[in-house]
Order: C-alpha cells, then structure tokens, then sequence
C-alpha cells in the first residue's frame, strides 16, 4: 500500500466558532492532530482546508495545507479535492482521511486503519471500539457499527460493517461498539464515492458511510482498545486541553 493522510479541516462551525484554530496546549487543534498524523508514520500528511488562516497555522508548524473550495458538502469531497491536486499521477492508491477535531488521537489508532485493507474484498476501513459505558448505548450522538466477524483467518480477527446507527443496534445480548470516523479508502472507492449522490439511509441516519453501504461497497472495521476525543463543544475543548497539557505528542 501507498498510503498518504488527509486532514479535512473547515473554519466555519456553529457549536465551535473558527474550531479547527481553537488553542490546546499552546498550538491549534487541526496542528495536534497533524502532529499525530505526522507521528503515526504511515504517509505523507497534508491539511485540506478552506481558509488561509488555517493553511498558515499549518505551515508555521512545519506541516503542508492545501486550499480548497468553501462548499464542499463533507470532508471526503474536500480531500478528494486536495488528492487530485498533489497527484495527478496517481501514485498513492490508499486516501486516509482523519478528521481534524480528534486532537487527541494516538498515532497507532492512525496506524490500526490500514489493517482491514489487507483483505482485497475491502473497499473502505474504519475503526471501532467495544462500548463500555452502559451510557453510549443508548446515546445518538454515539454511532454503533452493526459488525459481523467471521472465523479468525491466520490468527487475526476481522469485522465487516453491515449498518451503521444512531440507534441502540444490533437487538439483544451482546457488545455494541463505538464508531470511531476515521476512514482509509482504496483510490478507486473514494473516487466512486464522491461520484454517488447521498443515499436514502444516509439522509435518514445523517451517516455518510451509508452511502457507500447503499452502494455495494464493503467497509472493514478494525477494534481498537479506546476511543478519541472529538471537539465539537466548548466543553469538549476544555476536556482535550487538560487531557493534552499532560500528555503531549
């Protein structure tokens, strides 16, 4: 594989005005996640954003940001964009997109995405996590992964995605997991992707990866033991400040 990393980032947010500038332990948020990208040491690693001001919190880190249009509809369009501009010869054949409001992602979860991909019936990666707080089971704001695992195939596990919910899913005994977005997509799924209008289960979850789902694509899922921190409030920022001013990359 030929991976190279994505950070999508855009200035406007309603619950976190100008989120991606935001200041955790002395540097923006969209900079703690590019360091992390940086150090999980998988690819080469460029910011896709829509505003200079984030380009230039970028490269005053040291880091590589690409300007894109404003109107992009989801983060995998605004990576798609900034792939056909640094490789128009198409040299990386895997696109992975971490989102930039995950700050305190380790670089092994980075890591932990390609592995699903080491299996060709795989169009798309993702990651998961097994539910522990009797909580998140019923939250909408936690998406749970419907996941099926086959028998072991030399000595490692694998799951595949059959839906994704914001409901309490799959019924009955059992672990539910913790949708964790971070994708790696083969080029040509991306491609694909970004070609499909949004699915029905799409609009009605408000789930992206549905689309692919809708579409006949297969999406593996690799288990890992924690799940990173998103910002999207206030109070989320607080929480990754304290949890970054003790433990920074």
């Amino acid at each position: 594989m030929r991976p190279v990393i994505f950070i999508p980032a855009r200035l406007a947010s309603t619950r976190l005005p100008e989120k991606p500038l935001a200041l955790i332990a002395g540097e923006p948020m969209v900079v703690q996640v590019w360091r992390r990208a940086v150090a999980a040491d998988i690819g080469p690693v460029f910011v896709a954003c829509d505003d200079a001001r984030i380009a230039q919190a970028v490269a005053a880190a040291g880091g590589k940001a690409l300007l894109t249009r404003a109107d992009h509809p989801s983060g995998s369009d605004r990576i798609f964009e900034a792939l056909c501009a640094i490789d128009p010869q198409r040299h990386y054949d895997v696109i992975v997109n971490v989102q930039g409001d995950v700050p305190t992602i380790e670089p092994e979860t980075v890591r932990a995405v390609l592995a699903p991909l080491a299996y060709p019936d795989i169009d798309i990666a993702t990651l998961a996590c097994e539910i522990k707080n009797p909580s998140e089971r019923r939250d909408p704001a936690v998406v749970k992964p419907v996941l099926s695992f086959p028998p072991a195939t030399g000595g490692r596990q694998r799951a595949t995605a059959l839906y994704f919910s914001r409901a309490t899913v799959p019924h009955g005994d059992g672990p539910l997991h913790h949708h964790i977005g971070i994708y790696a997509y083969r080029r040509a799924a991306l491609e694909t992707f970004v070609s499909l209008p949004p699915g029905a289960l799409e609009m009605r979850e408000k789930l992206e990866q549905l689309r692919a789902l809708e579409a006949g694509m297969r999406i593996g899922v690799a288990l890992v033991d924690a799940v990173p921190l998103g910002v999207d409030t206030p109070e989320h920022l607080e929480k990754a400040r304290r949890a970054l001013e003790k433990r920074p990359v």
